[in-house]
């Protein structure tokens, strides 16, 4: 990636990444998490089926392609995302959530190394590390008291699946079209998270105004905006590469948080914030 466009692309994704948590935020009162996470799929499944049959975009050429980005889909979107939400639902604060995700770079780097053959030397191992110290400074100030097993382990599941869900599609189908890859990714996990939902909730939603915004903010700007983005880094980056830019994120939603909500943060976090800068910046080759 050497031209303005393709560097300020990681930037970009980071942005519109950090952004999720206004739809949970909004979304979360009106809906219960697996049942607003199942229609933000089937939105993405229909427009990005009329897209890919507008635009008559490639579909995957074999079953086992199919399968591959549907096993990317159910990680990344279904266990990552339904993690989060549920965790959140269950009262644990978003700066804990934060914090257990913003493990993944580190996890990142040993499969990295263990998978994918990637060679991550002690530059980037002083990056991660320096990285991960940062994002800790940014939510210690949010970390609060009174949640339980039962909203941490929700989070250690989401924490897995990102991570798992990366190195996987690296190595297995790093490259597809993002029209019809969407669909190829979110079929199954609509498919799983409706299962789930069924079991465990009762499909209740209230259609206010607040709710559809945060419908729409996470359909149009997290997967298909963010989701694409990412697929493009998986693309032309490594593994360590594209799981420090995660380390960037709780910083960012930090400042969205402040400039759209007016929450504060500590000095704490202002240097947590240039310390994940800093690691990002060692750990990227």
């Amino acid at each position: 990636m050497t031209s303005p466009y393709a560097r300020a692309l990681p930037l970009l994704f980071v942005l519109l990444w950090s952004t999720g948590f206004i739809g949970a935020r909004l979304g979360l009162p009106h809906a219960e998490p697996l049942t607003f996470l199942l229609i933000r799929y089937l939105a993405v499944i229909s427009l990005m089926g009329l897209v890919a049959g507008a635009t008559r975009a490639p579909w995957p050429a074999s079953p086992m392609i199919w399968l591959h980005i549907g096993v990317t889909g159910l990680l990344v979107h279904g266990v990552y995302l339904g993690g989060v939400f549920t965790a959140i639902s269950k009262g644990l604060p978003a700066g804990v959530a934060s914090l257990v995700v913003g493990v993944q770079p580190l996890l990142t780097a040993v499969g990295a190394g263990w998978l994918l053959g990637e060679t991550v030397v002690r530059r980037q191992w002083i990056g991660l590390v320096l990285g991960f110290l940062g994002v800790g400074l940014v939510v210690f100030n949010k970390l609060g008291t009174g949640f339980g097993i039962a909203a941490l382990v929700p989070a250690l599941l989401a924490l897995l699946g990102i991570t798992v869900g990366t190195l996987y599609q690296k190595r297995y189908c790093p490259s597809f079209d993002w029209r019809t890859g969407s669909v190829a990714q979110f079929l199954p996990t609509a498919v799983a998270t409706g299962l789930v939902a069924y079991w465990t909730e009762d499909f209740r939603v209230d259609w206010t105004g607040e709710f559809l915004f945060a419908l729409g903010w996470l359909v149009f700007v997290l997967s298909l905006g963010a989701i694409s983005l990412l697929n493009w880094l998986i693309r032309h980056s490594n593994a360590v590469n594209i799981a420090s830019l995660f380390y960037l994120v709780p910083p960012c939603t930090a400042l969205v948080a402040w400039v759209l909500f007016g929450e504060s943060f500590s000095g704490f976090a202002m240097v947590g914030m240039a310390m994940a800068v800093w690691g990002v910046y060692l750990a990227r080759k």
